[in-house]
């Protein structure tokens, strides 16, 4: 294997220990000392690719950030409704989530780090925007009932998403995730939806035949 090859392996294989003891345990609780033996790793190989846990931490966020872009790309050039796109990429979500233990150890670490730091701006409000935005491009098509308001469902499906996720990851290490939150879809976008709107496009990550 070339040396970059092998470089890159010992990156990701740090990455993917440090994720499973954040994930586990979050960050104050988990010990370089257990990520190292979980990784195999000597303290040697570790400070050759970071310089701290710290610096593991910061290396996870940044790629949760980067695949939430992409996912809201990939939404974006389906060219489908507003309510449609929004429920592909909450469930897309969801299904990462459960499956990719990098991606939930970004989450984590990215929001315990707003914990107790107010008027810092937050990934959650953030999410609130991004969903209010699609929210009020629905309503601009008439797919939304007369008298929603778009904020309010952003809040809504925001706050419930994050109820799911606490709750998923204390019980099933965010197995249930995905079901979670397409019952939470399944019973606020009907409620929200004008009666002439449904659901279109594939609902699934990989892009529609």
């Amino acid at each position: 294997m070339p040396q970059q090859d092998r470089a890159y392996a010992t990156r990701e294989a740090i990455l993917h220990a440090a994720a499973e003891e954040f994930d586990r345990l979050g960050y104050e609780r988990t010990s370089l000392t257990a990520v190292l033996a979980r990784a195999g790793m000597t303290k040697g190989a570790f400070y050759f690719h970071f310089r701290s846990k710290e610096a593991v931490a910061d290396a996870l966020i940044e790629r949760q950030g980067e695949l939430w872009a992409q996912v809201r790309e990939s939404w974006r050039l389906r060219e489908l409704d507003p309510l449609s796109a929004l429920h592909g990429m909450f469930a897309e979500s969801a299904d990462r989530m459960a499956a990719d233990v990098v991606l939930r150890a970004g989450v984590r670490l990215a929001a315990d780090r707003e914990v107790g730091y107010p008027g810092v701006p937050s990934a959650h409000v953030m999410w609130e925007k991004l969903i209010a935005a699609y929210v009020i491009e629905a309503a601009g098509r008439g797919d939304l009932r007369e008298g929603v308001d778009p904020e309010a469902v952003a809040r809504t499906l925001c706050s419930a998403a994050l109820g799911s996720r606490l709750i998923s990851s204390a019980t099933t290490a965010c197995a249930d995730f995905p079901s979670r939150i397409r019952e939470v879809l399944g019973h606020v976008l009907p409620c929200v939806a004008s009666s002439g709107w449904k659901l279109s496009g594939s609902q699934t990550a990989s892009e529609p035949a």
